[in-house]
């Protein structure tokens, strides 16, 4: 159970040897400790640390392995059993996997409704029931190269389906960049106009004037110089975005900066039929995506943010939505969005040598035209040159 623990500690450059870590082990069965964490700790620190100087090292490795957990270490009673499915997990080798059968949208969510008939007990470890740990394509905390995560906690990232409530956080508009990078890239989409009432001073205009005028002041104004681009930014939020959190509210904080007049929407995944501008009210306050395309005339510029990495299913099958059964695909909403904004681009924050390697990222390049760019300096420097053509 505590192996890990163990390679945490080394991690940590602890010098921590497997005979110090079977004295901790024996020590527990024989049960020379209370079962409560404090205790655990100060008995896994006197039998696996020799040297004082290290006590600051094994805290903050104690602190990030234990961190959030507080059931007790009671030998007496039963381990938890969320501890025990977690270690069921089976190791598979990559021969192993690529052996595993792969069904099929289609084909998997029959399988699934059969198997909602049939099945009348929990299952763990197996490679047919909806269980956990195991290598069939339904349940959680198992592998296999295309299932549906009913419950628990994604890992692998290869489910097409997740049937639970799932809740993301909002993009951070008002993160302080540690560098202006960003900003000085997205300086080069602007389109400078004099907008609005006449309240800025025109010096130059002032001053040829006042000579005119034989020396007296004659005070001119101007409207001010705005930017009078207009940006609608689509953002992929949650799932393997979670990755990429601080690199896109970089992005969106430095875009929230340059473009006055900006407005933006989440999705997750791929764009369907409904958008949303709070993702804490995402399914109380929803945009019919319908309504986003009718809003924003076509001289908008259109930014798409994400990793663009899911099931292909959810770009090409209607349902394929990892979270409910869309009626359209992914794919016709984006070409829906690409028609009527002819000036767009797709920013992902994946590094662009992988790309190659994720079918479904090679499909949203496809679509987009092959208008897709690394957020890098050098990325987003071709990414602007491209919408200011």
């Amino acid at each position: 159970m505590l192996i890990d623990f163990f390679f945490t500690l080394k991690d940590a450059k602890i010098p921590v040897t497997i005979k110090e870590f079977l004295t901790l082990l024996e020590a527990m069965e024989k049960q020379v400790l209370q079962p409560s964490l404090d205790d655990f700790y100060y008995m896994s620190r006197l039998c696996l640390v020799k040297d004082e100087a290290n006590y600051d090292k094994f805290d903050r490795a104690f602190g990030q392995y234990f961190k959030g957990i507080n059931a007790v270490f009671d030998t007496t009673k039963e381990i938890p059993l969320d501890w025990l499915l977690q270690r069921m997990k089976r190791e598979l080798t990559p021969e192993q996997i690529a052996a595993l059968e792969k069904f099929g949208y289609d084909k998997l969510m029959d399988r699934l409704n059969e198997l909602l008939k049939e099945q009348k007990e929990r299952h763990e470890g197996g490679n047919k029931w909806i269980g956990s740990g195991g290598t069939s394509p339904f349940g959680n905390g198992g592998t296999n190269p295309e299932g549906i995560r009913i419950g628990g906690k994604g890992g692998n990232r290869t489910a097409v389906k997740v049937w639970e409530q799932r809740t993301y956080k909002d993009y951070d508009g008002d993160r302080e960049l540690g560098t202006r990078n960003i900003k000085v890239a997205l300086r080069r989409l602007r389109k400078f106009a004099r907008e609005g009432v006449a309240e800025e001073l025109a010096l130059d205009q002032t001053i040829r004037a006042t000579a005119n005028n034989a020396g007296y002041l004659d005070i001119k104004m101007q409207p001010e110089r705005k930017n009078n681009v207009k940006v609608l930014m689509l953002m992929d939020v949650g799932g393997t975005m979670d990755d990429h959190i601080e690199r896109a509210e970089e992005l969106f904080s430095a875009a929230k900066t340059e473009f006055k007049n900006m407005e933006f929407y989440y999705f997750h995944n791929c764009v369907y039929d409904y958008l949303w501008r709070s993702n804490r009210r995402r399914n109380a306050e929803r945009f019919a995506t319908w309504d986003v395309l009718r809003k924003y005339p076509p001289d908008t510029k259109l930014i798409f943010v994400g990793d663009a990495t899911m099931s292909p299913y959810e770009v090409l099958q209607p349902g394929g939505s990892v979270e409910y059964n869309n009626e359209e695909a992914g794919a016709e909403w984006l070409s829906r969005f690409t028609n009527h904004f002819p000036k767009f681009i797709w920013l992902n924050p994946e590094p662009e040598g992988v790309w190659q390697y994720r079918q479904s990222i090679s499909v949203i390049k496809q679509i987009m035209n092959n208008r897709m760019f690394p957020i890098t300096i050098e990325g987003l420097e071709r990414a602007m040159r491209t919408l200011s053509k």
